[in-house]
Formats: C-alpha cells, sequence, structure tokens
C-alpha cells in the first residue's frame, strides 16, 4: 500500500508495510444445540462477538465455549473457522452432532437429542412440562442432568401418554423445576423447606440445597434467648389444654407482665424470672425450683403447695402472700435465697424455710406457725408481729433479728444459736 506525506520543504514518499487484518469467520451454535448454526465475521473484542451472537441467535449471550467445552473470554483465542457454543451463563452442555451423509428417513427414526426439545415429566402422578436444557443445564451433575441429557440412556419408564414416571412429590418438586428455569429460589406458602431440601438432595442439586439449608437456618429462631413477652405466653397458654402439663423450665420471662395470670402447676423450673409482675398471680402447685425471681413483684400472689428449693429470690416483694394449703400441701422454700425480701402479712403456716437465707428480709405480721426455721439465717430479719407458735428454729441465726409483738411467746427452746 502506497502512502503519500507531504511537507512545506520537500515531498516524501513512503511505503506502509502492515499486512491487512484477515477476516476470521465462525459458526455460532445456541449451547446444547447442533441446528440452526450462524456463520458470523469476526471482528473487534470478545463483547463485540457477544452483542452479533446475541443478534444472530435470539438469545442474550453471555459466555462462548469451544466444541470439547472450554471457555472462551479473549478475541485472540478464536481461530478462522472456529465452532462455538453461546450460552446464556448456564455450563457448557455437549450436542449430538449427526453424520451428514444420514438420509432423512434415518433422521426421522433417530431425532436430533437437541437440549432444547420438550418432554413432560409425571411426578406422584402431576404432569410437568420443560425442555431438556432446562433440566441439564443449572446443574449438570445432578441427577436429573443424568437422567436427561442423553435419550433413554438411564431407562425412564414412561406412562401411556409418554410422561417420564419420576416417583416423587410433586409439591417439593414445583420449585425445585422453577430454581432450574430461572435460578432463583421461590417457595410458595404453605411448603416446608425441609421437603423441599430432601427432594434436592435426592436429586443431587448440591447448589440449592446450601441455599435452602440456609433459608432454613434463617427461618429458625435467633439463639439470643430474648425475654418472653406477656403477649407471646399468654398465646401460649390459650394454645394448650387445660389438662396438659406446662413446660417452662429453663425459659426467659425476664421483665414480663404476668401479673393475675392462672400460672397453677406449671413447671418454671431454672427460669429466669427476674424482675416480673407476678401480682395477684395463681402459682399453686407451680415448680419454681432454682428458679431466678430476684426483684420480682410477687404481691397478693398465691403460692400454695409451690416448689421453690434453692430459688433465688433476692430483693424480692412477697407481700400479702398465701403459701398455705388448705389440703395440707406445704410450700417447700428450702434452700431459698431471700435476702431483703418482704414478705409482710403473708400467710405462711407450715412453710419450710430450712436453711433459707432471710437475712435482711421483712415478715412483719407473718403467719408462721408451724412453720420449719431450722438452720435459716435471720440476721437483722423484722419478725415483728409474727406468729412463730410451734415453729422450728433450732439452729438458726437470729443476731439482730427482730421480734417486738410478737403474738404468741417465743421459746428458747425453739433457738439455740
Amino acid at each position: 500500500m502506497l502512502k503519500v506525506s507531504a511537507c512545506a520543504d520537500s515531498c516524501n514518499l513512503t511505503f506502509n508495510t502492515e499486512n491487512p487484518p484477515v477476516m476470521r469467520r465462525v459458526t455460532l451454535f445456541v449451547n446444547g444445540t447442533s441446528r440452526n448454526g450462524k456463520v458470523v465475521a469476526v471482528y473487534g473484542t470478545i463483547v463485540d462477538l457477544l452483542s452479533v451472537a446475541s443478534s444472530k441467535l435470539g438469545i442474550r449471550a453471555s459466555n462462548i465455549y469451544n466444541g470439547k467445552g472450554g471457555l472462551i473470554d479473549d478475541i485472540a483465542l478464536v481461530r478462522d473457522d472456529d465452532v462455538l457454543y453461546v450460552s446464556e451463563g448456564d455450563c457448557f452442555v455437549e450436542s449430538l452432532i449427526l453424520d451428514p451423509q444420514e438420509d432423512s428417513e434415518d433422521h426421522d427414526d433417530f431425532p436430533i437429542q437437541a437440549h432444547t426439545d420438550w418432554l413432560t415429566l409425571n411426578v406422584g402422578g402431576r404432569c410437568f412440562t420443560t425442555t431438556r436444557s432446562t433440566l441439564v443445564s443449572k446443574e449438570p451433575d445432578s441427577m436429573l442432568a443424568h437422567m436427561f441429557r442423553e435419550k433413554d440412556v438411564w431407562g425412564n419408564k414412561q406412562d401411556d401418554q409418554g410422561a417420564y414416571l419420576i416417583d416423587r412429590s410433586p409439591d417439593y418438586f414445583e420449585p425445585i423445576l422453577n430454581y432450574l428455569r430461572h435460578g432463583q429460589l421461590i417457595i410458595n406458602e404453605g411448603i416446608n423447606l425441609r421437603g423441599v431440601l430432601e427432594e434436592a438432595r435426592f436429586f443431587g442439586m448440591e447448589q440449592l440445597a446450601e441455599q435452602l439449608e440456609g433459608l432454613i437456618r434463617s427461618s429458625q429462631p435467633a439463639d439470643d434467648h430474648s425475654p418472653i413477652s406477656r403477649k407471646e405466653f399468654v398465646r401460649f397458654l390459650l394454645a394448650t389444654p387445660t389438662k396438659s402439663e406446662l413446660r417452662c423450665q429453663g425459659l426467659n420471662f425476664s421483665g414480663a407482665d404476668l401479673s393475675r395470670l392462672d400460672l397453677r402447676y406449671i413447671n418454671f423450673k431454672m427460669a429466669n424470672l427476674s424482675c416480673c409482675n407476678l401480682t395477684h398471680s395463681n402459682l399453686c402447685g407451680a415448680n419454681l425450683e432454682r428458679a431466678d425471681l430476684s426483684y420480682s413483684n410477687l404481691d397478693s400472689a398465691n403460692l400454695q403447695g409451690v416448689k421453690m428449693l434453692c430459688t433465688n429470690a433476692e430483693g424480692a416483694t412477697l407481700k400479702g402472700c398465701n403459701f398455705e394449703d388448705p389440703a395440707g400441701i406445704k410450700a417447700n422454700l428450702e434452700g431459698a435465697n431471700l435476702k431483703g425480701v418482704d414478705m409482710e402479712g403473708s400467710q405462711m403456716t407450715g412453710i419450710n424455710l430450712r436453711v433459707a437465707t432471710l437475712k435482711n428480709a421483712k415478715l412483719k405480721n407473718c403467719n408462721l406457725r408451724g412453720a420449719t426455721l431450722a438452720g435459716t439465717d435471720l440476721e437483722n430479719c423484722d419478725l415483728s408481729g409474727c406468729d412463730l407458735q410451734e415453729a422450728n428454729l433450732r439452729g438458726s441465726n437470729v443476731k439482730g433479728a427482730i421480734f417486738e409483738e410478737m403474738l404468741t411467746p417465743l421459746h428458747m427452746s425453739q433457738s439455740v444459736r
């Protein structure tokens, strides 16, 4: 090619020795097919080739593969007369290429196994129509992909209408098929996630199984042990039959308003009831063993026959409570921590407070007739106006305790320390 360059002082002739670019042509097929190919010229970058492929093949071209499934990401890798396969983002699917020497009659007997042909699946009596490419492209290593990648390799059974029989749940299979169609996991309301997960595992769909496992984990209650509200607990109570035993062992009710509720015979063992409002509640026969009732308000609560062994009720208020059971079942607070509690005016006939700690507690005007206070720490406890007739105070610590205005005389034999 001759190139002329002009200058003000002189005129020089120069030759451009560069060779003109050689035009390359390639044949494009949709991924997984070997028909309806398009011959196009290659120019520019790989992005330009994808744009041409989208226009010619009528798809949204995303990836280009060679005949062996290698991903082409540089235009320099494309050679003249290459046969390339274009996908919309799915993995490479090997196509079946027929011998062009076969006549048309042979074609009728052995149709092309293109992955875009339509087929029907009979899953648990419910039919689903889809394309072969849908079943094999998204998760190429799954059982479904192996079953339908090549015709009749697995010897799939068919019903009278030609639909392939699959003995699985159609409700759980539907979201799996939709996932294979568009790549999005969408679960309709009322479908159990664990059922879909089992189907995904059965068909060997690892990517989908991982998504479902994450979804199941996120749908489970958080492990933050957040307190149960009054509304939640009332709903729980209403949903439980009257004769059923309610187990609230170890639950967190911290700060909840449980006032005036019927909580009879409920198992609150080791539950967190700190700072709760339990005023006027009915806790008759309830099990509060080792529960945390610190700084809770139980004023006027019914505590007949309650079990509070080793309960922590430090700083709680239990004014005007009734511990006395007419049936003779005695409330048991053995070993309980009752430091600083206010139990003024409570009915505690026959109560068991053995080795409990009542240091700095207020028990003014309480009925403690026949109570067991052996080994109890009553240091600085206000027992003025109490009825301690026949109460057992042997081994109790009454240092600094107040016994003013006692209803019955306190015999020295009742207390030895």
